[in-house]
């Protein structure tokens, strides 16, 4: 195993510290882990928190800022993290307007957001939660109860925050998050497994010439294992696995995300075939990410989200943001 890393033991620690050091418009905290905006919560306005094990980055703390998330915890590598580390960030998200939780679903973030949020609740912090569950790949899995939380999660951080940054209340807030991951779904495949740095080696074994068609964002199984085939027939596959659980149609906001160790050319060429073969369903990519932002560590492969957008959500969209991963429009 290569890794530019000091010890398996302070990977996540260490990596937070770059973090601060590279973006001193974040809050960092290394030790206790938490990430928050420097300028602290805004007043009157709805803070979004999330969190969940690290290994996913950018996910989340690297979409921390304005018009998206207000704080976020990371957890161990594909570990949850404590309801403690979730009560703290939800402090430094509450700007007195209510907080909106966005849990992946997971079975340990899941119940420790349930947790911290009992615990919010009794300090008289209000508390939304939206549980992200877009994975259409398989329906339950051996860490989840129903379906995996996945590249959705980037689509409602950033709509529902664009629409905490303008005001919104928390019920609307929480309804339009809600809408974005009933909008949602996605399917991966891994070309090669990731390697944690503490186990030094694959999270799962792979023939020279084996495929994992829908494969979670931790290395869980999917639907099956298949042959490699070339870029056109894997991005029908996964368009195809989209399409039947949520026929596309109209607008579309769609990512390609690379699960970490899958060249952006590659993603391009994902890209291309996607949006073509949308086209010939008489759909059309109106807004569009490709590049690494809910990743698996090194593992390489990529995963096809795709949301139904409305008016109102493609407004949402569209407005400012300003995080290390994700900037526009200020």
């Amino acid at each position: 195993m290569k890794k530019l890393i000091n010890s398996a033991e302070t990977v996540v620690t260490d990596a937070l510290r770059g973090l601060a050091a590279a973006h001193p418009d974040l809050r960092v905290d290394p030790g206790g882990r938490i990430v928050s905006r420097a300028c602290g919560p805004t007043p009157g306005k709805v803070g979004l928190v999330s969190g969940g094990g690290s290994g996913h980055e950018p996910l989340h703390a690297g979409f921390v800022g304005y018009g998206m998330l207000d704080a976020a915890c990371p957890g161990e590598i594909f570990t949850s993290p404590v309801p403690d580390q979730m009560v703290t960030a939800t402090a430094a998200a509450n700007g007195g307007a209510g907080v909106l939780h966005v849990v992946k679903n997971y079975t340990g973030d899941v119940l420790n957001f349930e947790l911290a949020a009992d615990l919010c609740a009794e300090e008289g912090v209000e508390i939304a939660r939206v549980l992200v569950d877009d994975d259409v790949a398989v329906r339950d899995s051996p860490d989840t109860a129903g379906r995996r939380g996945t590249g959705a999660t980037v689509f409602v951080e950033k709509i529902a925050g664009a629409a905490a940054e303008g005001g919104a209340p928390l019920a609307e807030v929480a309804r339009v998050a809600r809408e974005v991951n009933a909008r949602s779904r996605s399917f991966g495949i891994a070309l090669e497994a990731c390697t944690t740095p503490v186990s030094g080696r694959p999270t799962f074994e792979l023939g020279e010439t084996e495929i994992e068609l829908g494969v979670g964002i931790h290395g869980e199984p999917g639907r099956s294992r298949a042959a490699m085939r070339d870029a056109r027939e894997l991005a029908a596959v996964a368009l195809d696995a989209v399409n039947e659980d949520m026929p596309l149609s109209g607008d579309v906001l769609v990512m390609v995300n690379g699960l970490g160790g899958t060249p952006l050319i590659e993603l391009h060429i994902v890209f291309a075939e996607i949006a073509e073969r949308l086209s010939g369903r008489g759909a059309r990519v109106a807004r569009s990410l490709v590049g690494d932002y809910v990743t698996s560590l090194d593992m390489r492969g990529f995963s096809v989200t795709a949301c139904l957008l409305s008016e109102d959500l493609a407004r949402l969209w569209d407005a400012p943001v300003q995080t290390p991963a994700l900037r526009w429009g200020r």
